[in-house]
């Protein structure tokens, strides 16, 4: 979501979206380049692997149908939003995908 907003990914502006400290980013960043996950250029900044990026859609198609959802049920965008970026993390596969279920046969009926 970052790199399609600025165009680019950087420590700083992930530790104040997420509302961490810059040291906890770094070291994520550390072992998510170790994985094969992320590189870095000499700036710093912040760019996805194939591998990254295929992981990071799949958690943003998962944040955007469960903020879909709950919008669904009442909640505020905003609100929504910010639980969908909690849930998409926690939330098993099997839970996601019976709430996937269950908004596809709402939008059939």
């Amino acid at each position: 979501m970052m790199q399609e907003q600025h165009g680019y990914i950087r420590s700083i502006d992930i530790a104040a979206q997420l509302g961490v400290t810059k040291p906890s980013v770094s070291y994520s960043t550390k072992r998510l380049r170790e994985n094969g996950y992320i590189t870095m250029d000499s700036d710093n900044l912040i760019t996805l692997t194939d591998k990254g990026m295929e992981i990071a859609k799949r958690m943003y198609e998962r944040h955007k149908l469960l903020t879909e959802f709950l919008i669904h049920l009442g909640v505020d965008e905003q609100t929504a939003r910010e639980d969908a970026c909690k849930i998409e993390h926690d939330i098993s596969q099997q839970t996601f995908d019976a709430i996937c279920r269950h908004a596809r046969s709402r939008n059939e009926q």
